[in-house]
């Protein structure tokens, strides 16, 4: 069997791994009965359940939504995106015990983000095949988020993103003064080399990833025919993710380690999504081959996955870095927030004949560094 092949399989096992609880619970209607609720702060209760199922769509998105898939795959994609629409009825059904919070406190606006963004990136998925009863829960559910003030930081996207899947749910009324203030705002903070403060001030962290340039790509991307000015500006926001993934694929040591720097590092390999969508989309940098990438993220991936402690005894993520490290985590953490490490499989959303997926085992950059092998020079984006 061939590696780009191994690879898939237990990228498929892993990320099914980590959404079966979330997934097969929302089903029953039973999330907020079944699921624990770690954390150090207080109230979280009212926030992880959405945290939970916008997060892990996230990531999935791209899977769910891919055609041509055949055999024991697409049987398994089959299953995992009837679960998902069901827990989105679930999770915005009125009448639910499920039904989740979009409106109550600051944190909703957050977390219908990530799921405004899973349904940009599975629109068939996750949109157009869930019924129209549902369809209408959904749409009233990501408007409540409007009668909610995001913060003057990477939270002005995620107002932004709500608006832009509203627009691909074919709404009307979607805003563009959110999409606008915050595409705007984000290029006053562009600190250089590909990378954005979050805020005035610029934070070392992953943020970079686990938000900012993500959201920015597909906000551009999916409303730049909306406005010329946002069209002129895609290949300069892109040209920046491109040169934030170069930095991103650096990072990963020959070991499959990364530095635990900053906030949030609970959402482990989600530190990774910005990487993963460049290979998702095909645009990596030059001297970047996708197979390199694959073996590199697969070696975080099973660094991290495999850490004893990583899941309780009930198959949920817990708390942790690299294992079950509960200290790590900040207040807002909480259980439902660990499932944005999902990102990270977003090139499930490519098919097993593309490059991604074909290519022999390969070293990455630091791999190739620290073995005395010939590796690319770096070079600053300007």
């Amino acid at each position: 069997m061939k590696s780009g092949t191994i690879d898939r399989l237990y990228w498929l096992e892993t990320m099914c791994r980590i959404g079966k609880p979330v997934l097969e619970a929302l089903a029953m209607r039973q999330l907020k009965e079944l699921m624990p609720i770690q954390s150090s702060g207080s109230n979280r209760e009212h926030y992880s359940h959405l945290e939970a199922l916008g997060r892990l769509l996230c990531g999935m998105a791209p899977w769910l939504d891919l055609e041509g898939l055949t055999g024991e795959e697409e049987q398994i994609q089959i299953r995992y995106a009837k679960l998902a629409r069901e827990a989105i009825d679930a999770a915005t059904d009125p009448a639910s015990p499920d039904r989740m919070n979009f409106s109550v406190g600051e944190q909703p606006i957050v977390d219908a983000a990530f799921l405004a963004h899973a349904i940009i990136r599975a629109p068939g998925a996750l949109w157009a095949q869930l019924d129209t009863r549902v369809q209408g829960n959904l749409v009233r559910a990501l408007k409540e988020t409007r009668s909610r003030k995001p913060a003057f930081c990477n939270w002005l996207l995620f107002s932004a993103i709500i608006e832009t899947a509203l627009y691909t749910m074919g709404e009307s009324d979607w805003d563009r003064m959110r999409v606008d203030y915050a595409i705007k705002q984000h290029e006053q903070w562009y600190v250089g080399d590909g990378t954005y403060g979050d805020g005035a001030e610029y934070h070392w962290d992953y943020y970079n990833s686990f938000v900012i340039q993500p959201m920015l790509l597909d906000i551009v991307k999916t409303l730049g025919k909306e406005q010329r000015d946002w069209f002129d500006v895609y290949p300069q926001i892109e040209a920046r993710a491109v040169r934030q993934a170069a930095i991103q694929e650096r990072f990963i040591s020959p070991e499959g380690t990364f530095p635990p720097i900053g906030r949030s590092l609970a959402y482990r390999f989600g530190a990774f999504q910005l990487l993963s969508q460049i290979s998702l989309i095909e645009s990596l940098p030059e001297n970047v081959s996708p197979a390199q990438v694959r073996c590199a993220l697969s070696a975080v991936i099973r660094r991290m996955i495999e850490a004893p402690g990583t899941f309780d005894d009930r198959g949920w993520l817990t708390i942790g870095f690299c294992g079950d490290q509960p200290d790590i985590g900040e207040p807002y953490i909480s259980t439902g927030s660990l499932y944005l490490c999902a990102a990270v499989f977003l090139p499930l959303g490519l098919s097993p004949d593309r490059a991604f997926w074909q290519g022999e085992a390969a070293a990455w950059t630091a791999k190739k560094a620290w073995s005395g092998q010939a590796f690319a020079i770096d070079k600053a984006l300007h």
